[in-house]
């Protein structure tokens, strides 16, 4: 996508934003820069947590509690940076699929929230490195794409949730993170807010056996960013993929 359909300011005329991810802790990795800075700007954001994480850690002594335990530390990090809300769907972990079910939970919360901006990981996978492209990232990104266009704007889909007042809404943009570098074609910088990121990363404490090397390594990724951003030197990023939904630059309809 050409970054001329991009307007250089997203941030105009955005109050709300909703995140879904796969596991505690991704959003974290992907975005939490972002985060702080849309909560500096008072937007409100909300996580979603797909699935539930049973599946990560690194120790024995955490597998009896490590479902609650990876949920406390999401709900840590996310305070840190003043998200208030974050949704459990509780699907397990390395099981995730788009599934209608998967869908219709998706379908259900954007429709509930109505946010300018839906973020989620990417439904494609990143060759150049493959960790970021988990099954569970692919699925929670599938899950997201096929609930965004059409289901959520089309009236007739999903009459159920309808009938409860939860009517169709257009959501105007949608982000990615984590997918191909090559169709990245918007950069945040978050120089300002990367202590908020890596402080709100080390509460993911049962993820990662060696903080330092992940400070280090994040540090990087962050400063990589930034050089394929274009971005002063000595910038820190966070990288994504916009695509338009219903903007001026689309065609309304389902």
């Amino acid at each position: 996508m050409s970054t001329a359909s991009i307007p250089e300011d997203l941030q105009a005329g955005v109050s709300r934003v909703l995140c879904f991810v796969a596991h505690p802790d991704d959003i974290d990795f992907g975005a939490a820069g972002t985060v702080a800075k849309w909560r500096a700007a008072g937007v409100a954001v909300e996580y979603c947590i797909m699935t539930d994480g049973d599946a990560g850690g690194f120790s024995d002594e955490h597998r009896p509690d490590i479902v609650e335990r990876r949920r406390e530390e999401q709900r840590s990090a996310a305070r840190l940076l003043g998200v208030d809300s974050v949704h459990f769907l509780g699907y397990r972990d390395g099981y995730l699929e788009p599934t209608v079910d998967v869908v219709a939970g998706v379908v259900e919360l954007i429709r509930r929230v109505r946010p300018q901006i839906v973020l989620a990981m990417h439904p494609e996978r990143n060759w150049e490195r493959i960790q970021k492209s988990h099954p569970d990232h692919l699925a929670c990104g599938e899950a997201v794409t096929r609930a965004i266009y059409p289901a959520v704007e089309n009236p007739y889909a999903f009459p159920e949730l309808a009938a409860r007042g939860l009517g169709a809404y257009r959501v105007p943009w949608l982000w990615f993170f984590g997918g191909p570098t090559q169709l990245e074609n918007h950069f945040v910088d978050v120089s300002d807010h990367v202590e908020d990121k890596m402080r709100a990363l080390r509460f993911h404490a049962s993820q990662h056996p060696d903080l330092d090397r992940m400070n280090a390594a994040v540090r990087g990724f962050l400063a990589a960013n930034a050089a394929r951003g274009g971005l002063p030197a000595g910038s820190s990023a966070e990288a994504f993929q916009v695509v338009p939904v219903n903007t001026e630059a689309t065609i309304a309809g389902f």
